[in-house]
């Protein structure tokens, strides 16, 4: 198992990063996009949104079946629907059929809590901070891929044929998935279940996913996520489109100052998970603390960076950058959580939920934006509604880690409970008639 974990890790890694480059590639691609089709931000607006409101939709589905069947067999699944979606989507003629295929690029996006629940179960606490961390480096970088592929690739064979490329990874990866990915004993990674061999299987209780809503500090992390990711949702969609019209940037420009915000942003995403867990070793608010500082201080530096005046290129990339290295350092905090304080049978719809919760809120927040860009402008629009929403989080983090430390005692008690019951089978077991 220690060499399959890994082994799932890389290709994990490289489906997540493959796939964001898929779902993100549609920003660096909105400008050729709507001139395709001839629409203005209200109308692109809503095929980000559209994506947004399925995937949503999709959240708890995916996290029912994750905690009843194989995990390997459906992410295998979700992989080769990404690919197919995306080639619809290349290939809709006009703006009507690329929304609603646009769309359903949304099922495969809310795929991932099969992906954590499973990491979850390959590693320990001490450790997951570490490895969620690395995981999310895939949504800079990935946008990143997609950055360079829009700017070089489009140009030469226009935006339907990268689609077309990574389309097609989805398939191959589908296949790699279904074979080398192995499923694992839901549990057996904590430590109360170390040194023992053969584990009681736990099932997903539709009594074990309605207490998951009488968790107060749960509850208290999805209401962050249902704010917590306007910002991210207004940024990925918007600031490739925010620079080129109000900062009046080149590609090449964009591309050179992009580059290096993204590489600090998947950074930041591995510090949080660092931090997090070198800090949950020594007080069970401390992966909280470390998301509450990064939250606050996005904010401030945000707010700091977009009025910037356009002419002073170099501050507003100092700012940019700073504020690049605090953003993310919530994720895999904010995750990890979850994961401290839920039942292993029931984690994949503990996070299924929080992510339904997060998609619910900003499904609106591109469309949104768009409303206030064509009535204000984008730098207003990116700049108001990130920073409230941040402020929110905020306050909502605060509460949480000041209730989540009696949370994650009552999951220690239950798997040092479980973990008697197992050693107690096994010892009946072995004993001589």
């Amino acid at each position: 198992m220690h060499k399959n974990r890994w082994i799932a890790v890389v290709i994990f890694f490289t489906f997540m990063l493959l796939h964001q480059s898929d779902k993100l590639l549609i920003g660096p691609l909105t400008t050729p996009i709507m001139e395709t089709f001839g629409i203005d931000e209200v109308a692109m607006g809503a095929v980000f949104t559209g994506a947004l409101i399925l995937g949503a939709i999709m959240y708890p589905v995916w996290g029912y079946l994750y905690d009843r069947y194989s995990r390997p067999r459906l992410l295998a699944l979700a992989s080769a629907i990404w690919g197919s979606t995306t080639w619809l989507s290349a290939i809709a003629p006009t703006y009507p059929s690329f929304l609603a295929t646009r769309a359903t690029t949304g099922i495969d996006d809310s795929s991932y809590p099969g992906i954590y629940s499973l990491i979850s179960d390959y590693f320990g606490p001490e450790l997951r901070g570490k490895i969620y961390g690395l995981l999310q480096l895939t949504q800079p970088l990935g946008y990143l891929v997609g950055l360079i592929a829009a700017t070089l690739l489009s140009g030469l064979m226009g935006w339907r044929a990268v689609f077309y490329i990574t389309g097609s990874l989805g398939l191959i990866l589908a296949v790699f998935i279904f074979f080398f990915v192995k499923d694992a004993p839901r549990g057996q990674a904590e430590p109360e279940m170390a040194g023992i061999d053969e584990q009681v299987e736990y099932k997903f209780e539709w009594g074990k996913a309605r207490g998951l809503f009488r968790k107060r500090s749960l509850l208290l992390l999805y209401a962050q996520g249902f704010v917590g990711v306007f910002p991210w949702n207004i940024i990925t969609y918007w600031f490739f489109r925010y620079l080129e019209t109000e900062r009046d940037y080149s590609e090449g420009a964009i591309l050179m100052t992009m580059a290096p915000a993204i590489l600090v942003l998947a950074f930041g995403y591995f510090l949080g998970g660092v931090l997090g867990d070198f800090f949950f070793k020594r007080t069970p608010r401390g992966r909280l603390l470390v998301a509450l500082t990064g939250v606050l201080s996005g904010a401030v530096l945000l707010f700091l960076t977009m009025n910037v005046p356009v002419e002073n290129q170099s501050l507003f990339m100092i700012l940019m950058l700073a504020t690049a290295i605090f953003i993310p350092l919530a994720a895999p905090n904010v995750l990890s959580t979850v994961y401290d304080i839920t039942l292993p049978e029931v984690r994949s719809t503990a996070l299924s939920v929080q992510y339904f919760i997060e998609s619910a809120g900003a499904a609106a927040a591109p469309l949104l934006a768009g409303i206030i860009a064509t009535q204000s402008t984008l730098g207003n629009a990116i700049l108001s509604l990130s920073v409230v929403a941040w402020l929110l989080g905020a306050v909502f983090l605060a509460v949480t880690a000041y209730l989540a430390p009696a949370d994650i005692h009552s999951l220690r008690e239950e798997m040092g409970r479980r973990a008697k019951v197992e050693i107690a089978l096994q010892d009946a077991q072995t004993s001589p008639a």
